[in-house]
């Protein structure tokens, strides 16, 4: 099995008709299972339209109701996207992969707020999506990189989400479900939140976590992992080897009164018998040698 998402699932894509909706929809639904995971679109003018054959609807509600989608991807500038979001919890749809940048810190608080007590999941925004390879992808991570296997992965950031998974391929490791959380302040899923889904996982083996500085969400999930987790883990932290005087993360990545440093969150990690590849050179080989 995988987490969040399946070949069954069924999505609709809010923004479907701007280039960049698109443009990721055709790459989605040409990737294994993605013509019959993808049955929906929504733009509020454009509905009782098509985008390629996929019925196009002025709302979410509308989208669900006829095309029994329970999730949704959102490609909709960043204005738009926090009300797009509510729009998808208010449908109850059980999860939204918001891959909008530049969203105001502001208009997450509010959505995240008005999301506690709901059945939805969010994840992002600001990341690459979600894969479960062979299966579906849902974002803008390239497909071919990936193949099924058993290491789950769970990463604040896109391009080193893309690049664990590469080396995960050289070490002949396939992927259970790849998850890229993003690296905004105000976000939906966390990392702990994606390590329970993995470690209830029957055909997840171990696990990648690709962290940055900024926050504890690294370290919070550490001490969950040192009294919970029964698969072996593997840590990475981006601005580890970044060189002095430099930073290296998302912008929105916070250091405060000494928390959120990688030294920090490396201390931590390993304290609670993580193991830590020190260099991102060294996830896939680290990853393989704890499987070992």
């Amino acid at each position: 099995m995988a987490i969040l998402i399946d070949g069954n699932t069924r999505v609709m894509t809010q923004g479907i008709t701007g280039n960049t909706g698109q443009f990721h929809t055709r790459m989605c639904r040409d990737y294994a299972f993605g013509r019959d995971c993808f049955v929906s679109g929504v733009n509020p003018k454009k509905g009782g339209g098509d985008f390629d054959g996929i019925p196009v609807f002025a709302t979410v509600r509308e989208a669900k109701q006829a095309t029994g989608a329970t999730v949704s991807v959102i490609y909709v500038p960043p204005r738009f996207a926090a009300a797009a979001i509510e729009e998808a919890v208010e449908a109850e749809l059980e999860l939204v992969i918001c891959i909008t940048e530049g969203i105001p810190v502001r208009d997450m608080l509010r959505t995240c707020y008005s999301m506690e007590g709901r059945k939805t999941r969010l994840i992002g925004p600001n990341c690459p999506g979600i894969i479960t390879p062979d299966e579906i992808k849902i974002g803008i991570m390239p497909g071919y990189i990936h193949k099924k296997g058993g290491v789950g992965v769970v990463s604040r950031s896109g391009t080193l989400t893309y690049e664990a998974v590469a080396q995960l391929m050289e070490q002949g490791l396939g992927q259970s479900t790849c998850v890229g959380i993003g690296g905004d302040p105000v976000n939906g899923l966390k990392h702990l939140d994606v390590l329970k889904l993995f470690n209830d996982d029957d055909e997840t083996d171990a696990v990648l976590m690709v962290g940055e500085i900024g926050g504890t969400d690294e370290e919070d999930c550490a001490l969950w992992v040192r009294d919970n987790m029964h698969k072996p883990i593997v840590g990475y932290i981006a601005g580890l080897t970044a060189p002095p005087g430099r930073r290296m993360g998302h912008a929105g990545a916070v250091i405060s009164g000494g928390k959120g440093t990688a030294q920090e969150k490396l201390a931590v990690l390993e304290e609670c018998g993580i193991k830590v590849a020190r260099n991102p050179a060294e996830m896939g080989k680290v990853l393989k040698s704890v499987l070992r």
